[in-house]
């Protein structure tokens, strides 16, 4: 069967969920041409034979907060002179490739294409969860005015898709039809992994504006293995207890399965992860992006960690009196592996093959 599959290019998280699901449909025979945009490109041509790159949208951070006013006209400045090179593209593909359902990672030019050819197309992601279920008013308490806005664009992103899978670690309510959740998405190296309880704190942050603490971790005594915090790195940088490291998958893997617990964003991929192999989470949301807002959240309700806007040493100490019991909590967290999600996709796109999606 021939599927075309979009991947958005904005953060790694969809990237790495979608190379499982990728890997998968090539097992089951499937023929897969890949459309993805920056860095998700550039991670799956490595491993998929065809990958094209497209223009797709992008966030600009500064001092963890999203600025909305420089993501809108950084859009449209490279947009626009990306659009030319888009359609090329799709022409390309119609001449080469004609799939017969579509698959979209959050991804539009593929959700477009799905409907200007009346094929199937299907939604894997995490974001749907924030249209497509039920929050309770609790959670939504200070950001009413971000989820509304949040939930209006991802409902306007991808609408009436044949159906909607939802990763997630949380179980809310389901609002409307044609929308199934299923566990997160694990990489066969966080599978693999065998989780210990070591004493470090593994740490990451990318996004600009943590200079403040590094001198909160350090003021801890805690041994930190921090990662994103200076990028450019090429080796292990090592100031008391404070251990700034060069991303590698495997070394920040072995990391994460020892740590005692993480402290990170709010990004979907390393929550789920981290939930998996029980390790309580201090999640710092960045600043504008509701659906890490809502992750962080859903994660103290259930017990799994602690979240806060920002981190001083009051939130640290709180957060490290709490190990023990979001410990307790994250014991009875069990997954089967990939096989909840994989069962169900592979059900629809049997029915789009036979003609009955």
């Amino acid at each position: 069967m021939k599927i075309l599959y979009g991947v958005v290019g904005e953060g790694m998280g969809h990237a790495m969920r979608s190379r499982v699901v990728l890997s998968h449909l090539v097992e089951e025979g499937h023929e897969v041409v890949v459309m993805a945009s920056s860095r998700a490109a550039d991670y799956l041509a490595k491993r998929f034979s065809d990958v094209r790159r497209i223009h797709g949208l992008h966030i600009v951070y500064d001092e963890n907060r999203v600025r909305r006013s420089w993501t809108v006209w950084s859009n449209i400045l490279q947009g626009t002179a990306a659009l030319p090179s888009q359609i090329a593209a799709y022409f390309n593909l119609i001449a080469d490739f004609r799939p017969v359902a579509v698959v979209s990672d959050f991804e539009s030019w593929t959700y477009f294409y799905a409907k200007a050819h009346g094929l199937p197309c299907y939604s894997v992601d995490n974001m749907q969860i924030i249209n497509r279920c039920r929050h309770p008013d609790e959670l939504l308490e200070g950001a009413r005015t971000n989820f509304e806005l949040t939930r209006a664009f991802i409902k306007a992103k991808l609408p009436f898709c044949d159906h909607y899978f939802i990763t997630t670690y949380f179980r809310p309510e389901i609002r409307k039809e044609r929308t199934s959740l299923h566990p997160p998405i694990l990489r066969p190296e966080i599978l693999a992994a065998k989780p210990t309880r070591g004493e470090h704190l593994l740490v990451y942050q990318t996004a600009e504006g943590h200079e403040a603490l590094a001198g909160i971790l350090a003021r801890s005594g805690r041994e930190c293995r921090i990662y994103g915090m200076r990028r450019d790195i090429m080796e292990e940088e090592v100031e008391g207890n404070l251990r700034y490291r060069p991303f590698d998958e495997a070394g920040f893997i072995a990391d994460l399965a020892s740590a005692r617990a993480v402290i990170a964003g709010g990004g979907f991929t390393l929550l789920g992860e981290a939930v998996f192999l029980h390790k309580p989470v201090l999640s710092v949301p960045v600043r504008g992006q509701f659906e890490q807002v809502l992750n962080g959240r859903y994660l103290e309700r259930d017990g799994y960690g602690m979240t806060a806007p920002e981190i001083d040493e009051a939130v640290l100490g709180r957060f490290l009196e709490r190990l023990d019991a979001c410990e307790e909590r994250l014991a009875g967290v069990t997954q089967d592996g990939n096989k909840d999600l994989f069962a169900a996709l592979d059900s629809h796109l049997d029915r789009a093959a036979a003609g009955v999606a």
